[in-house]
């Protein structure tokens, strides 16, 4: 098992979301902020948690917050932002939009951290999922390649890495679902007092 204080907590909470119409990170779930949830996930198994974001109102958690270095480039911009700021070899990253994830989760990529993956990712119901995942350092090298080149799609700089997918069960399906309407707002609401 890889010990905490080799660890940092990355939380993507860059950008405005357009379908949405306000900052993810923000939206409320039982009187929480959804990124609440993204931290309290993370804490137990991180010596810091760092916050990628051009947004100041992420300062009242307390946290280091770093500004995207690419503006407007989407996730591996902030993973690659969230990387650099990082003095650990191993970086647990979220996106902020998650609510319903845990530290039971997380510790799953921990646990199947080997010799060679450079990303460590959840699968559920056959999806990978690239920001619940565990990333070596220095795969940031890799993705600035690939955002200098023009190329954001966090899927194809993935695939240039040495990767490895841990499946989730059935039990832990909902804890992986992102919100990105009022619809699937309305979803985990339900799914979250039931």
């Amino acid at each position: 098992m890889i010990d905490k204080k080799d660890i940092t907590g990355i939380i993507l909470a860059g950008g405005k979301s357009s379908r949405m119409g306000t900052d993810k990170g923000f939206l409320r779930l039982n009187n929480k902020p959804f990124v609440q949830y993204s931290i309290e996930a993370l804490k137990p198994l991180v010596s810091e948690i760092i916050i990628v974001s051009d947004d100041l109102n992420y300062d009242v958690f307390g946290l280091k917050r770093v500004n995207d270095i690419t503006k407007n480039a989407g996730p591996m911009a902030g993973i690659c932002s969230g990387l650099e700021a990082s003095s650990t070899d191993y970086n647990l990253i979220l996106s902020c939009d998650i609510p319903l994830i845990n530290s039971e989760i997380l510790k799953k990529l921990i646990d199947a951290v080997d010799a060679n993956s450079e990303i460590i990712q959840i699968e559920n119901q056959g999806k990978t999922m690239p920001l619940i995942a565990l990333y070596k350092r220095h795969i940031k090298d890799t993705f600035n390649g690939f955002l200098q080149k023009g190329e954001r799609r966090l899927r194809v700089a993935v695939k240039a890495c040495i990767s490895k997918n841990i499946k989730l069960e059935k039990a832990h399906e909902f804890s992986t679902m992102n919100v990105n309407t009022k619809e699937e707002l309305k979803q985990i609401e339900n799914a979250f007092n039931h």
